[in-house]
């Protein structure tokens, strides 16, 4: 069975937005909120899942990763709320095999 991969955005408690990448989104957000996800989450929690998009593999998560760390603010809200995301929403992501 191949692994899916995700791209987050994730919301801090000080409204900044953080962008990652895992094949676990439910278990990446509870290590966010356990302040062992990333350094610059830590102190910053509870962390509030806004966005996810899947791939079929890891370097494909990881080059949108990259392109949505390249954009402002404004623009992550824009990806967001974009009616694509919307439905996205309506459906939780797959749950798959640790980290």
């Amino acid at each position: 069975m191949e692994e899916i991969w995700y791209t987050y955005i994730i919301e801090c408690t000080d409204k900044t937005l953080y962008v990652g990448t895992t094949n676990n989104v439910e278990e990446r957000i509870l290590k966010h909120n356990a302040g062992k996800g990333a350094k610059y989450t830590k102190g910053r929690g509870p962390v509030k899942l806004l966005y996810t998009h899947c791939y079929e593999s890891r370097s494909e998560a990881c080059k949108h990763e990259s392109d949505l760390k390249r954009h402002s603010k404004i623009e992550k809200l824009a990806i967001i709320k974009s009616p694509e995301n919307e439905m996205r929403k309506k459906k939780k992501p797959r749950k798959t095999a640790g980290l």
